[in-house]
């Protein structure tokens, strides 16, 4: 039943739009969930949904994290144009060809939802040669909304404007094993850390260390986990996507352990543990180098929280775009992290 718990709680979260800074519809849910399952989540000033999973005085100092974030990539409102169309500004960083034509949800700040698409301002192949050698950048392409407007005045009168959110359609599809999705970075992990959470509650497991979840709102922008942990951790295992590339080895059927990102080594202690933990398992697994990659366990370092730290995830291919992995990857990320939770069981 993991599988299907798993692939259920990634839908749930692929559908509800948490771009960066607008993330509270993702937010509710897990605090929803996490309760409904038996646990206390809180969270912090900035949105961060923290769970202790297991709390014991006797194990103060070797507390372990298990990270994730439901932050994604997005858009804002930029300015309006004359003609009507919104000009847009990026939430987080994703070449622009990746979300053209693609359906896309406005969100005022008064609790408006709207509707739209984003295209080149040109976009018409019968009209001219545009579309063909146009860049795609902010000044070639804004967002259409799906309002009859002429003017910066009739979407004004919508109650649209500068500071608004903008979120893509993340067209969730489950087919014959493969997960197809836009914001499988992070979500899938996300997913996997509920049905773990869940498990663990199911089997009463008591471990000799604490031993605690966090969700993160802003890693998208750097900034995810640099504040508010719980006291005491001393490992941080940053759950997120592995990267899949024609120089790596990991593809979307399979775990990815990083040993290095931009942020530099991750620890060789830990790192270790996790790979002798996915041979002993069994499990498809890689060891890879990302070279255009930051993890939330990159934001604590640079925050000066004195941890030993690691990155594992399941393979998401074409990643900040349509994203893919397959129910297997996802399930050897579960065994994997059941598996190396379970060493520390009392």
């Amino acid at each position: 039943m993991e599988k299907e718990t798993i692939i259920s709680y990634i839908k749930d979260l692929c559908t509800r739009p948490s771009p960066t800074g607008f993330t509270k519809k993702c937010e509710k849910y897990l605090m929803e969930e996490f309760k409904k399952i038996g646990y206390k989540p809180y969270q912090n000033n900035k949105g961060n949904v923290i769970v202790p999973i297991y709390e014991n005085e006797n194990n103060k100092n070797d507390g372990l994290l298990l990270s994730a974030h439901i932050d994604t990539l997005g858009l804002m409102v930029r300015s309006i144009k004359e003609e009507g169309g919104l000009q847009v500004t990026n939430l987080g960083g994703f070449p622009l060809n990746y979300g053209e034509f693609e359906n896309v949800k406005i969100f005022t700040r008064d609790g408006k939802e709207f509707e739209g698409v984003f295209r080149l301002n040109e976009p018409s192949v019968h009209g001219s040669d545009t579309p063909r050698v146009s860049k795609r950048n902010f000044d070639e392409m804004e967002v259409v909304l799906d309002e009859i407007v002429e003017s910066d005045e009739d979407v004004e009168k919508l109650g649209i404007g500068a500071g608004d959110f903008v979120a893509f359609d993340p067209r969730f599809r489950y087919s014959n094993g493969f997960i197809k999705s836009r914001h499988l970075d992070d979500k899938a992990s996300s997913g996997v850390l509920l049905a773990l959470a869940k498990e663990i509650k199911k089997e009463n497991f008591k471990f000799n260390r604490n031993i605690y979840m966090m969700f993160t709102t802003y890693e998208e922008v750097g900034h995810g986990a640099s504040s508010g942990h719980p006291d005491g951790i001393k490992d941080m295992i940053a759950v997120d996507m592995g990267v899949v590339y024609d120089d790596l080895k990991t593809n979307d059927r399979m775990v990815s352990i990083c040993a290095k990102d931009s942020s530099g080594p991750y620890n060789f202690d830990l790192t270790n543990d996790l790979i002798n933990t996915a041979k002993n398992i069994g499990i498809d697994f890689a060891v890879d180098i990302y070279p255009f990659y930051g993890s939330d366990a990159s934001a604590a370092m640079t925050s000066f929280y004195d941890y030993r730290h690691a990155l594992v995830g399941c393979g998401i291919s074409a990643s900040h775009g349509y994203e893919r992995c397959h129910e297997k990857a996802l399930m050897g990320l579960f065994s994997l992290l059941k598996t190396y939770v379970e060493k520390y069981k009392n």
